[in-house]
């Protein structure tokens, strides 16, 4: 059992590979992109909304927060800074937004009263009440069981076309050196089957800062499709295949609301005396239908080495790598009963310790993908030849640009300030 636990983890960590190189590709302004305003004014079928969302008690941001249209499959995802960009067909008949995260009641705004920018939406955290309190089940093992019991009955067994968008950064210490983004048609396949998800590049664009001073370059292998991975109700060998429930220490320690519907929060916990690293982290499951509505995980580094192993495909000689931290994010959106995959973040650190040098280098590779529209009915697979590979690397696929209106009609997580800071200090350094 050693052995296929290892290769789970193979399958659950986000690949990286360490490389000699330099890139110096910045943003290229594209001139066959551009369009005159007027052009865009009649070709724009779409209303955009920009804003904050904040918590009502504290007025900090309210961060990876679910922006969703009502009665619609079209959502976006807030970013670190609670910042979110929306954009609505013209066509659509919604007649709200839908705000909805993890301890919070959901909030439902009037698009007609939403600005085009400036928009600042406050949430009101959820507080339960003694009526509301559950007895917690006596065996948190068979709740996780229970869970993958009902995963033909929450998720359902069709498959559906999705549109999502993908995002992976590279920092060295607090600088962005690396940004690639990307517009992705997906293949999500049923949960009930036995076929991969696939993934299809549309649109995408990168942009790198790699001085020539640097002497290494991570690369991010495998993104969206890797990424995909995290959904954890598809990919169970992640962390929550029934075979791998005797390596973990399991407790309810709390009860969440998601607007207005309760979860457990599981916490699990990697046993002691394995000598292979695998993850810490908690679950929420909804109390009704025990549906997993979200997962935070981090792998276990107490063994830096062993963990090195799992991420590192190439690295240069004479350098020591070492993964400091591992921390992944799933989410899951409820829509008419049925739970569809939403939002998945992948965020890894390595110290990176060269022969003879004094200084160390700290580098953070993150990767994280939003799902922002999905078709129930015109479903169709990606020949091989288009699809998106785990071996394949993002930034080697997609060109440089600077049109400020690439993505149309496309929903996209806001970026945060610092990498908008970066874009703009990159854009001046391609003129």
């Amino acid at each position: 059992m050693k052995t296929h636990t290892k290769s789970y983890l193979k399958t659950a960590t986000v690949v990286l590979m360490l490389t000699f190189g330099l890139t110096s590709q910045l943003f290229a302004f594209d001139n066959t992109a551009k369009k005159t305003k007027k052009d865009q004014q009649e070709q724009v079928a779409y209303d955009v909304y920009k804003g904050k969302l904040k918590d009502a008690n504290t007025n900090g941001p309210l961060v990876f927060a679910t922006i969703a249209v009502e009665g619609e499959n079209t959502a976006t995802i807030s970013n670190s800074d609670g910042e979110f960009i929306l954009k609505i067909s013209k066509n659509s008949k919604a007649k709200n937004i839908i705000i909805s995260h993890l301890g919070y009641e959901n909030l439902i705004y009037p698009i007609n009263k939403l600005k085009e920018d400036n928009n600042v939406l406050e949430v009101n955290q959820a507080v339960l009440t003694l009526s509301e309190v559950t007895v917690y089940p006596d065996s948190p093992e068979m709740l996780i069981l229970m869970v993958l019991n009902k995963v033909k009955e929450n998720y359902g067994n069709k498959a559906y076309n999705m549109t999502g968008f993908y995002r992976e950064s590279i920092k060295k210490r607090n600088k962005y050196v690396g940004l690639s983004e990307a517009v992705v048609n997906i293949y999500k396949s049923s949960y009930s089957g036995l076929l991969s998800d696939q993934i299809q590049i549309y649109k995408g664009r990168k942009a790198t800062d790699v001085r020539k001073s640097d002497t290494l370059l991570f690369k991010l292998q495998g993104g969206p499709a890797t990424t995909m991975l995290l959904d954890v109700i598809k990919n169970p060998t992640v962390i929550l295949d029934a075979e791998l429930l005797k390596y973990y220490d399991f407790s309810i320690v709390n009860m969440i609301k998601i607007g207005t519907k309760l979860n457990y929060v599981i916490e699990f916990k990697q046993k002691p005396g394995l000598d292979f690293p695998l993850y810490n982290g908690k679950y929420y499951v909804d109390i009704e239908n025990l549906a997993l509505t979200a997962a935070d995980f981090s792998l276990n580094i107490t063994d830096p080495t062993s963990a090195a192993r799992l991420f590192l495909r190439k690295k240069p000689l004479g350098a020591k790598v070492t993964p400091t931290t591992a921390v992944y994010t799933v989410k899951y959106r409820e829509q008419n009963g049925e739970w569809f995959f939403n939002y998945a973040k992948g965020e890894v650190q390595f110290k990176v310790d060269w022969d003879k040098k004094l200084f160390n280098s700290t580098f953070t590779i993150m990767s994280e993908i939003a799902i922002t529209d999905r078709d129930d009915e015109n479903i169709e697979k990606f020949k091989s030849k288009d699809q998106f590979k785990r071996t394949e690397v993002l930034s080697e696929q997609i060109d440089a640009f600077t049109d400020e209106d690439y993505w149309g009609e496309y929903n996209l997580i806001e970026p945060e300030q610092a990498i908008e800071v970066a874009i703009r200090r990159i854009k001046r350094l391609s003129k």
